[in-house]
């Protein structure tokens, strides 16, 4: 296929992240049809023409239906508040689409499952939004991993920690309402999962714990209302390899804006890895002489590959929105029938249960094997 049309759903935050990347990717990588923006919905008729020409789409509207129906349309991004992925997921893919939808998969177990029943049946390519395994140094991670330079995994830790709902005063928005799902554990705990499963294997039990800073958010101009979801969660996991791990997430953790830090401990050496700074990571080995061990820092540069396609030049650091095109590349190697590096709607079903079995968990009081 020459090109390519694109359908957009949702224009806020990651919405405008999917444009950028549906502009870029063509660009950076060259090895993919062209793209052809075509449609874009948004919940109002005026909203949505603003933002078709912002971002360079022929047509909008504020019916998403339509827009899933519109033969020129191969591919339907799907950047909307949780509780409406399942529906415009499984919409578009019953209408014949490929679908690339953003985390989390969906707001419950059973709607992601409908979500994996409708890919399996349409035979499309549906993928979700993790963007952070695209990562260059989270790739270099996976191969000091393979190439067993610390050793074999035994201790996993992974912070995951923001402020935008640290505010008390921060008014009561989707997030805080049970519609969203759980909170920090499906909003922010899936990246971490993401990324476990990635470099560490699949976790086959936790003991989950979810705790709710503020109960109580304002509404202008009305009465507070009662804050429905858990903006702090910590996880115990163990893993099908036996090592263990520590999972602490937290949407109201004040000065931290984007952390995701890792830590894997193996028995010959430990890698250490920060959000933050994604453009480098640290290596600790145990070897050679006591005296003058300790962590070396590796920078980000052309020979981490997909890296050389954005910058020739070591050191200079890629963005969040350049792991968006990457990602949005290898979802289109994927349509090619290319090896790609993508988390579909099968694999994605196995966060989803893992993130599952962390909520009843924490229900429960008690360790919680997470169904395979």
């Amino acid at each position: 296929m020459s090109r390519l049309g694109i359908g957009l759903i949702g224009t806020g935050y990651m919405g405008k992240c999917h444009a950028l990347a549906w502009t870029s990717v063509h660009a950076v990588f060259g090895d993919v049809p062209s793209i052809d923006l075509v449609h874009l919905s948004e919940v109002t008729d005026d909203l949505a023409r603003q933002r078709a020409g912002e971002f360079g789409f022929a047509r909008s509207g504020a019916d998403w239906r339509a827009l899933v129906a519109d033969p020129e349309v191969d591919i339907v991004s799907i950047t909307t508040p949780n509780q409406f992925h399942a529906e415009m997921a499984i919409a578009a893919l019953e209408a014949g689409k490929h679908v690339w939808c953003e985390k989390p998969m969906a707001t419950s177990l059973a709607d992601a499952e409908r979500m994996r029943d409708a890919a399996r049946i349409s035979g499309r390519v549906a993928v979700l939004g993790y963007n952070y395994i695209q990562n260059p140094m989270v790739r270099q991670i996976e191969a000091i991993l393979a190439a067993g330079s610390i050793g074999t995994v035994n201790h996993f830790r992974v912070e995951m920690d923001e402020d935008f709902m640290a505010d008390p005063t921060t008014p009561f928005g989707w997030k805080s309402d049970a519609k969203s799902g759980y909170g920090a554990l499906d909003d922010f705990g899936v990246h971490p999962v993401s990324l476990i499963h990635t470099l560490l294997g699949r976790i086959a039990r936790v003991l989950g714990h979810q705790a709710m800073p503020y109960a109580t958010r304002p509404v202008p101009g009305a009465p507070p209302r009662a804050v429905e979801t858990h903006d702090i969660a910590s996880v115990l996991c163990e893993l099908d390899t036996g090592a263990s791990g520590v999972i602490a997430l937290s949407r109201s953790a004040w000065g931290r804006k984007g952390r995701i830090a890792l830590q894997i401990f193996g028995d010959r050496g430990a890698i250490v890895f920060d959000q933050e700074r994604f453009n480098e990571l640290q290596l600790y080995a145990a070897d050679g002489d006591p005296a003058t061990r300790g962590f070396r820092t590796i920078l980000a540069a052309p020979v981490h590959a997909p890296y050389d396609r954005f910058i020739p030049a070591p050191g200079h650091g890629l963005g969040f929105n350049d792991l968006k095109i990457i990602e949005c590349h290898e979802l289109l190697l994927r349509l090619a029938g290319r090896p790609s590096r993508t988390i579909g709607f099968d694999a994605g079903l196995s966060i989803e249960r893992t993130i599952w079995a962390m909520h009843e968990s924490a229900v429960r009081g008690t360790w919680t094997s997470v169904p395979e």
